[in-house]
C-alpha cells in the first residue's frame, strides 16, 4: 500500500459548477477548513523554531538540542506509512483525525515538560500526528477535488506558509519573551482544532470510507509497516548514538544501521542512493535539499541568541523574509514558461541552497551585520522554492498512474529520512566541539551575552552546504526519460 490512494475507480468529488474554484459554494468549508490546518502547522513549525533555543536551555538540554527536531522527523517517517495504509483501508477521515489529536497532545506534552526528555517524547508524539495529517491530507485532495482543481488546492497549501514564515517568528519571540516559551506550544493546540471542525462535515460527505465500498476490505500491508517500525527505530538508534559520543555508542550505531538500511532499500525507488537517472534521483534529490536546508536552519536561531545576543524575536524575524522568496521560487518553477528550463532551474536552486548555508556562519564574526544573515537565508529560500516544487512535478510526471502513490510516500519519506540523519550528524558534530556549553555564556533572554564555542556552528553549517553541492550534482540527473518500473 502507499502514502496516495491508488485505484481505478474514484468516488465522484463534491459536484461544482462550471468554472467554480475551490473556494466555490461546492468546496469552500472544505477548502478553508483544510487550508488553516496547513496554516496552523505551518505557524506551529515556525514559532517551535524560534522558541527552541530557549526551551533547551531553561531545560537544561541543549546538548540535545538536534533531537527536538529529528525526534519529530523520526516518528513522522512511521505516521506517513501508517497513514497511506489506514486512508487506503477506511478513508482519511479517522486518520486525519486521530492525527490532530497526537499532532495537539504532543504539543501539550513539551509545553509542560519539566526535563528534556520529556520535552522530546512530545516532540516524538507530535511528528507522529504530522506525518498521519499530511498524508492523509493529500488523501483527501485525490478523492474530494476534481482533477482540475488539484494543483490549485496544492498551490494554497505551499501560500499557507507564507504569512506564518513571517508572523510566526515575530509572535512566537514576543510570546516567549514576555510569557514564556511553554505558551507557544500551550497556546496551539485549541486553535487546531477549530479548522478540523469546519472540515469534518466536508471530509466525512466527499472523502471518507474506503474507494469503493462494494470491494473487499484493504489489508494492511504488513511488510511496509514493519520497514516503516524499522526505519523509525533505527533512525532513532542513529540519532543516540551520535549523540552520545563514545565508544560504546557504536552498538546503538550499529543496530540502528541494520535496522534502517533493508528498510530504506524497501520503501524507496531501487537506484535512489546511486542517483540514477529519473525517479530514483527525484526521491534522493529532495531527501538532499530538505534535509540539508533544515539541519542547517535549525541552528540559525540558537547561533544568533547565543552567539550574538539577539532576543528569541529579533532571530526568529531574521528568518522572516525566507517564506516570502520561498513562495516566489515556488511561483517560479510553476509557470509554462520554466517548464523546459525545470532541470537547469533545480541546478541553481541548490547552489542557491549551497551558498546560504555556506554564508550564515559569516556572522559569527562580530562586525557583520546580522541583517546580511537574512539576505543570505532569503537567497537560500528561493532556491528551495525552485527544488521543492519541481521535485513535487517531476515526481508525477516520472510516475504512472498506478505508481503516483507509492512513488509519492516514497518523496516524503526521503524528505523525513534526511532531516533526521542530518540533523543526527549535524547533532553529533556541534556536541563534539563543546556546542552543549554554547547557552551557558548566555545571560537572560534576549540578553547581550555572546557564546565561546562557534566552531560549533561551523561544524554543522559547513557539511551542510556541501551536501547540498552535491544535490546540486543530483539535479543534474533528474531528466531522463520513461518511468520506473
Amino acid at each position: 500500500m502507499s502514502a496516495l490512494p491508488q485505484r481505478t475507480t474514484a468516488p465522484a468529488p463534491i459536484p461544482d459548477q462550471p468554472g467554480g474554484g475551490i473556494l466555490g459554494s461546492a468546496y469552500r468549508t472544505l477548502s478553508i477548513g483544510i487550508i488553516s490546518v496547513i496554516f496552523l502547522i505551518a505557524f506551529e513549525a515556525t514559532a517551535v523554531g524560534t522558541a527552541m533555543p530557549v526551551a533547551a536551555r531553561e531545560l537544561d538540554g541543549i546538548a540535545l538540542y538536534a533531537f527536538a527536531f529529528s525526534a519529530y522527523f523520526t516518528t513522522s517517517l512511521f505516521g506517513m506509512v501508517l497513514s497511506g495504509q489506514w486512508a487506503d483501508r477506511q478513508g482519511p477521515l479517522r486518520p486525519l483525525t486521530v492525527g490532530i489529536v497526537s499532532f495537539a497532545t504532543g504539543l501539550v506534552f513539551s509545553g509542560t515538560a519539566g526535563a528534556m526528555w520529556m520535552f522530546l517524547f512530545g516532540r516524538a508524539v507530535q511528528g507522529f500526528g504530522g506525518g498521519l495529517v499530511i498524508v492523509a491530507l493529500y488523501v483527501v485532495v485525490s478523492r474530494a477535488y476534481e482533477e482540475r482543481l488539484r494543483p490549485a488546492i496544492m498551490a494554497a497549501f505551499a501560500a499557507s506558509w507564507v504569512v506564518p514564515s513571517i508572523v510566526g517568528p515575530l509572535a512566537a519571540g514576543t510570546v516567549t519573551e514576555h510569557l514564556g516559551w511553554r505558551w507557544v506550544f500551550l497556546g496551539i493546540p485549541a486553535l487546531v482544532f477549530v479548522p478540523l471542525a469546519v472540515a469534518l462535515p466536508a471530509i466525512r460527505r466527499s472523502a471518507s470510507g474506503p474507494v469503493d465500498p462494494e470491494a473487499p476490505p484493504v489489508a494492511f500491508d504488513r511488510r511496509r509497516i514493519r520497514l516503516a517500525l524499522g526505519i523509525s527505530a533505527g533512525a532513532g538508534l542513529l540519532q543516540y548514538a551520535a549523540q552520545d559520543l563514545r565508544w560504546l555508542s557504536l552498538l546503538p550505531g550499529l543496530a540502528g544501521a541494520a535496522l534502517l538500511v533493508p528498510a530504506v532499500l524497501g520503501l524507496l525507488p531501487r537506484g535512489t542512493y546511486r542517483a540514477r537517472r529519473g525517479l530514483p534521483s527525484v526521491v534522493l534529490l529532495r531527501g538532499v535539499a530538505a534535509g540539508s536546508f533544515i539541519a542547517a536552519e535549525s541552528f540559525v536561531p540558537l547561533m544568533l541568541v547565543t552567539q550574538r545576543g539577539l532576543s528569541p524575536t529579533m532571530a526568529g524575524f531574521s528568518l522572516a523574509l525566507g517564506g516570502v522568496t520561498w513562495a516566489a521560487g515556488s511561483w517560479v518553477q510553476s509557470q509554462g514558461r520554466a517548464a523546459p528550463y525545470r532541470e537547469r532551474l533545480m541546478v541553481l536552486g541548490m547552489v542557491m541552497v549551497a551558498a546560504a548555508i555556506a554564508g550564515v556562519p559569516a556572522v559569527l564574526v562580530e562586525w557583520v551585520p546580522v541583517w546580511i544573515l537574512a539576505l543570505v537565508w532569503a537567497l537560500g529560500c528561493l532556491g528551495m522554492g525552485l527544488v521543492i516544487g519541481s521535485t513535487s512535478v517531476l515526481l508525477l510526471k516520472l510516475s504512472a498512474p498506478r505508481e503516483a502513490g507509492a512513488n509519492s510516500a516514497s518523496l516524503q519519506i526521503s524528505d523525513a529520512l534526511a532531516n533526521v540523519v542530518l540533523l543526527a550528524a549535524g547533532g553529533a558534530a556541534f556536541a563534539a566541539l563543546g556546542g552543549g556549553a554554547v547557552g551557558s555564556a548566555v545571560h537572560s533572554v534576549g540578553g547581550a551575552g555572546v557564546g565561546s564555542h562557534p566552531g560549533a556552528f561551523v561544524v554543522v553549517f559547513l557539511p551542510m552546504a556541501c551536501v547540498a553541492l552535491v544535490g546540486a550534482w543530483v539535479a543534474t540527473r533528474v531528466d531522463a526519460e520513461g518511468r520506473l518500473g
